[in-house]
């Protein structure tokens, strides 16, 4: 109960309140919204084109979520970005609850409580639980597969392994490697790859692996796996591999998709803010884990960390959340040794426990000045919140000598806490001119209009298709003034730099239209403002 308060405590704030972000989100969501909409719940498409990028998984579960919303009587659960978002939550809790459960293997309940709270409060996992995407579900699915296979590595557990219900720990490891390839492909297969490939060469001996009964277990995994896969095919052939596997992930290991590239040392660099507070204690525990890693426990975290870490920093395309399923391994491996108590004391590595204050000052710092100069607004209740996150920080930092590294992480995590509430819950829905789509969307859903549609001429975001509908136009200046042209209660959102298009086409034409209103916002897609003009079939009144 205790780890799963803490993990609301670190999603909940804005679960709710937070329009749809773009882009990833947006389209993740839209997708499964048109899932429901034509009941065909094997294809994926976004609007008119095929969305082949990741399985079936995601999808399956928002749209599952949306569903049991419509039954229970909810009319706006198709346009309701936080019911998509529930999947990533409950991801999110069974995560961190499955943390504490692989650490069990390893460490006793204290240390495993340690571990499990150091997830439930990572900023990068408190980001992904409350974003309808794959990644906190995906975290959930490693942790079940790698808590599995630690218990076939270790002898003392793989002794349990040899009793009546010896079925109980590969039936979790096959249908959770299952379950991940639904949800994200060969991700989790390659991380379990690797760290079983270089368990065995260190070791040469392959011996423990047969304690997961890998021919029934491979059986099962098929059964589970191979009905969507072979109704994808059916419907779209070979061009779901063709995108997924040749567009998406090829693509992704050669050059830096989206402008994502970025060079080795990317994940380390941000591991110290997307892991804090546990990330805190990481260099100061990297003398003990180096000393510790012949010990099979140690030796198993460092095969699941190591070998997949170096891979994803030399693969071009980088993101921040590629790292999250390693994040466990790196918190059993601390936990261990803050519950034990033999942190090496070395004054130069713990300098660095000022991090616990030093990130509430500039995540404070500059969610105010975002609300300041871009929300143009004080948030006068976001002020305590921050003050208090600095507070605890400071005493974590500097009580860590006379407490010990487990109180001033508790007050880390407490601080974690505090930020994300003010930042998260407070500063971020108040950002109105970060979400220009739900200006948007609130012109059609104000009007006079039964049944409005639009057209979107060089801002058409997917959170724009989320909110106001599946039909929504992407076309360009000119099209915009033929769209309007069409019929009545047609709307056309007309981005600056088609504007010029838009006005010469439909002079061209003769088209009768009024100009409702124009909005300036920042587009998250994109990184840049945007100037957008509404105008909607029709004279002027």
């Amino acid at each position: 109960m205790l780890l799963v308060v803490a993990t609301l405590l670190s999603i909940l704030p804005g679960f709710f309140r937070i329009p749809p972000t773009d882009r990833d989100e947006s389209r993740f969501a839209q997708a499964t919204k048109q899932m429901i909409e034509t009941g065909d719940f094997i294809d994926i498409r976004y609007q008119d084109t095929t969305r082949y990028k990741k399985p079936v998984g995601i999808y399956w579960l928002q749209a599952g979520v949306v569903k049991a919303a419509q039954w229970l009587g909810k009319r706006d659960a198709m346009t309701t970005i936080w019911l998509y978002r529930i999947p990533s939550l409950l991801g999110a809790i069974g995560a961190v609850l499955l943390s504490y459960w692989a650490a069990l293997a390893f460490l006793s309940q204290r240390s495993a409580l340690l571990a499990g709270l150091m997830m439930a409060s990572c900023l990068l996992l408190s980001v992904e639980g409350r974003i309808a995407k794959t990644d906190a579900c995906l975290l959930l699915t490693a942790v079940a597969a790698m808590g599995a296979m630690a218990r076939a590595y270790l002898p003392e557990q793989r002794a349990k392994l040899e009793g009546p219900p010896s079925w109980i720990v590969p039936a979790i490891f096959w249908t959770a490697l299952a379950a991940s390839v639904l949800l994200k492909g060969p991700v989790i297969p390659m991380i379990v790859f690797l760290t079983a490939a270089t368990l065995v060469i260190v070791d040469r001996s392959f011996r423990w692996v047969f304690a997961l009964r890998p021919i029934v277990g491979a059986i099962w995994f098929a059964l589970l796996v191979l009905p969507w896969f072979a109704a994808i095919t059916m419907r779209a052939g070979d061009d779901f591999f063709a995108e997924s596997i040749g567009q998406d992930l090829l693509s992704k290991l050669l050059q830096g998709q989206e402008s994502h590239g970025a060079p080795p040392g990317y994940y380390f660099f941000l591991f110290w803010l997307t892991f804090w507070p546990g990330a805190t204690l990481a260099a100061i525990a990297t003398p003990s884990v180096f000393a510790s890693r012949h010990e099979p426990g140690a030796k198993f975290l460092l095969a699941w960390i190591v070998p997949t870490w170096i891979l994803l920093e030399l693969v071009v395309t980088k993101l921040p959340h590629y790292v999250l399923p390693l994040y466990p391994a790196i918190a059993i491996l601390i936990a261990g040794f803050v519950g034990a108590r033999v942190l090496p004391s070395k004054s130069w590595l713990e300098q660095g426990t000022m991090w616990w204050f030093v990130l509430p000052v500039i995540l404070g710092l500059l969610g105010l000045g975002l609300l300041t100069f871009v929300g143009r607004q004080f948030g006068l209740l976001s002020w305590p919140l921050i003050g208090a996150s600095m507070v605890m920080g400071f005493r974590a930092w500097q009580l860590y000598n006379s407490d010990g590294p487990e109180h001033s992480l508790l007050r880390g995590i407490v601080a974690s806490f505090l930020i994300v509430a003010a930042v998260f819950g407070l500063i971020v829905p108040s950002l109105h001119y970060v979400f220009p789509s739900v200006t948007l969307a609130s012109v059609l859903h104000d009007s006079d209009c039964r049944e409005p549609v639009a057209a979107a001429a060089g801002y058409g975001e997917a959170s724009v298709v989320f909110q106001i509908g599946t039909a929504t136009r992407q076309t360009d200046g000119a099209g915009a003034a033929e769209f309007l042209r069409g019929g009545e209660c047609r709307f056309a959102f007309v981005e600056a730099r088609q504007e010029h298009n838009f006005a010469q086409r439909a002079e061209a034409i003769g088209l009768l239209y009024s100009a409702v209103t124009r909005l300036e916002g920042f587009n998250i897609g994109s990184g840049r403002t945007v100037t957008v003009a509404v105008y909607r079939s029709g004279s002027p009144p």
